[in-house]
């Protein structure tokens, strides 16, 4: 593979959250599956995601995907994610935006008022339905990888916060859930600090506490991801989350600590893991439109359309519905002078 010292990306949001999307100067990466090319963007050219994530072509709540081919049969194309700490299986915002680049940009082409459309992620192959008008992706459904639940009112206990009572389930990433009104939070941008704070807190401890595996996945392991979760503040929505994605670990001659940052939108992956824990309970049936709102109060639509199995786990197949919107367009270069060449974090932000 070949990098080049110049990269074209398209930027994008998905109701909120930023996703970046690499459209040239990563040339194809070795490796038969998209998980086989993660594996190897991790382990020999991790200097990619820190360039593109961190400061000063990043921030601390930045994505970014990598558009590559694919040799799936099925699938019209391929992408890797990559967050701050971590390469995710499966991203739902980022899976919308890279959905309305591909269309929008023409690099695939686009039919209205459906596309249908199969795309390759390290977690499986995803299948996507995107509605456009006007030469314009205005909504993006994609069936999920399956979901399900590990842990269900499961006690933890965690520094200074005592016993707090979670969950835990795989919606393309694991997820520890636990209920915001447990720490007086009503999941508003204002609370940012503290939802930060408690879910990188609750997060440490179940990874330490509940450590799990996904049975068919190797690599895919543990807790790496926070979700408050809390009643909706407004008609438009059934439930409302707050998800913190880690940023680093800081350790300046104190106790290490991990940072983390709100995700802005309602969380593609957070919702297929959160109907899951409800369906778990009962209280999600199938072909149900559950609406979950994020911290910005943008909404994503998540429906449990069929039952399976993960090993010794009961699942649920979760679509997901939002929409993304195209920002701009950059070109990033990389001076071999650079002091940075793969970026750079401080504690004031990170």
């Amino acid at each position: 593979m070949q990098i080049s010292n110049e990269i074209r990306a398209v930027e994008a949001h998905a109701c909120g959250e930023p996703g970046r999307v690499i459209v040239s100067g990563v040339n194809d990466v070795p490796g038969a599956t998209m998980y086989d090319k993660m594996v190897h963007l991790r382990t020999h050219a991790d200097g990619l995601r820190l360039r593109m994530l961190r400061e000063p072509r990043g921030y601390p709540a930045a994505n970014c995907n990598v558009i590559l081919p694919s040799s799936h049969p099925e699938a019209d194309a391929g992408f890797v994610i990559m967050e701050q700490v971590e390469y995710p299986g499966m991203s739902g915002t980022n899976t919308i935006c890279v959905v309305t680049v591909l269309l929008e940009t023409g690099m695939l082409q686009m039919r209205e008022p459906t596309t249908n459309l199969a795309l390759e992620t390290p977690a499986g192959l995803i299948r996507v339905s995107a509605q456009c008008r006007n030469g314009k992706v205005v909504a993006v459904s994609f069936l999920n990888v399956p979901a399900f639940a590990t842990h269900i009112d499961a006690d933890i206990e965690v520094p200074t916060l005592g016993t707090v009572t979670v969950d835990v389930a795989y919606g393309g990433m694991f997820y520890v859930i636990t209920d915001a009104r447990r720490f007086g939070l009503r999941l508003t941008p204002d609370e940012g600090r503290d939802i930060v704070r408690i879910g990188e807190m609750v997060k440490a401890a179940t990874r330490e506490q509940l450590p799990i595996a996904h049975p068919l996945q190797p690599g895919f392991d543990g807790v790496t991801i926070a979700q408050l979760s809390g009643p909706p503040l407004a008609e438009e929505a059934d439930w409302r989350n707050a998800v913190v994605v880690s940023t680093g670990q800081l350790d300046w001659g104190r106790p290490a600590t991990w940072t983390g940052a709100l995700d802005r939108s309602p969380c593609g992956t957070g919702t297929s893991a959160k109907m899951a824990t409800l369906n778990a309970r009962g209280r999600l049936p199938l072909n149900h439109d559950f609406r979950h709102a994020g911290i910005l109060g943008t909404v994503f639509t998540g429906c449990l359309l069929a039952e399976t199995t993960v090993g010794p786990y009961n699942a649920v197949l979760p679509s997901i519905t939002g929409r993304a919107w195209i920002t701009g367009f950059t070109t990033y270069t990389f001076d071999p002078t650079d002091p940075f060449p793969e970026g750079f974090t401080v504690g004031d932000i990170w």
